[in-house]
């Protein structure tokens, strides 16, 4: 038998349940609604995280196509899932905890008697470290971004090759070779031999068909790659990036943008530009360098010095 938290699951078979993480303010028992699917016959093991980020749906919204999917009698090995993450960020549709106002993504590998965030970092940790290999379903937020998939443990690390093939094998197109922040679970599981990536699953407000689609293409590439489902999985090339430029609004007024998401740019070619409320232009910004047009904010409002958009530069295909 395999459990989490609650949900407990003989081989061939699958359950739910919830993973306790502490109590809310009412004083009442906090529980992440969690998943297992055991296999019939012995394999890895595979944990799959939605909703680290309470506004981020479209990884939920894959958890809850591909669960219904799996038939555990045809799967070889353990598949465990945190369906959310950030219970009260989701329950408040905020990007981080408001609890302690912290984001759960910067807080791995967690702490079981800190704050509210470390407690829940420290429960899907533990989880994910029962796994031999690990996808955090993200998504770029409420801006727009193509969809994408992140490496971050950097390309020092001594799996990051590992994490590179998880990432070519998951096969949003593009791939983020970069180092991330401190405490973001792609790079503290690595650092426990796991290899783990974040899908970052476009950028909606609400869920996105197109991007929940290509991440439940994305886990069964997974499952068919790694041997936990029959079938054959031929991860075709990706563009990756090892950088990324970000723009801001030299003054304020209305964006408009010259280039389209996933858009090859060059170097001092037009990203975008301003206008005041009767067209004029106040301000054209060029990109820095070559690179993929990768994000940009969703409402076209800006004020000086905000955010506008973002490139992809070092490209190579992997």
């Amino acid at each position: 038998m395999t459990s989490l938290g609650t949900a407990r699951a003989d081989p061939g078979d699958a359950d739910t349940g919830e993973l306790p993480v502490g109590e809310g303010p009412d004083g009442s028992e906090v529980g992440l609604p969690v998943a297992v699917i055991n296999g019939a016959r012995d394999g890895k093991t595979l944990y799959l995280q939605a909703g680290s980020d309470g506004d981020e749906l479209n990884g939920i919204g894959v958890i809850r196509r591909v669960v219904p999917q799996i038939d555990p009698t045809e799967l070889s090995g353990t598949i465990l899932i945190v369906g959310i993450a950030n219970y009260f960020a989701f329950q408040h549709n905020e990007h981080r905890n408001p609890i302690d106002d912290t984001k759960l993504n910067r807080t791995y590998p967690g702490n079981e008697n800190g704050t509210s965030t470390e407690r829940i970092a420290a429960a899907t940790f533990d989880a994910a470290s029962r796994a031999d290999l690990v996808l955090d379903l993200h998504q770029g937020s409420t801006s727009r971004m193509i969809n994408e998939v992140r490496v971050r443990c950097g390309r020092r690390h001594r799996l990051h090759k590992d994490c590179l093939e998880l990432a070519k094998v998951f096969g949003c197109g593009h791939i983020l070779d970069q180092k991330g922040p401190e405490g973001q679970l792609a790079r503290a599981a690595p650092d426990d031999g796991i290899p783990t990536v974040d899908p970052e699953l476009g950028g909606s407000v609400g869920l996105d068909k197109e991007s929940v689609q290509k991440g439940v293409e994305g886990v069964f590439n997974v499952l068919n790659y790694y041997d936990f489902l029959p079938g054959t999985s031929h991860p075709e090339g990706q563009t990756r990036a090892s950088g990324f430029e970000q723009y801001g609004a030299p003054n304020g007024g209305l964006v408009e943008f010259n280039v389209e998401l996933g858009e090859r740019v060059s170097r001092r070619q037009t990203l975008f530009e301003i206008t005041d409320v009767f067209g004029d232009t106040k301000a054209s910004v060029t990109a820095d360098s070559s690179g993929v047009f990768w994000r940009t904010r969703r409402l076209p409002q800006v004020a000086t010095g905000e955010y506008v958009c973002s490139v992809g530069t070092d490209i190579d295909t992997y």
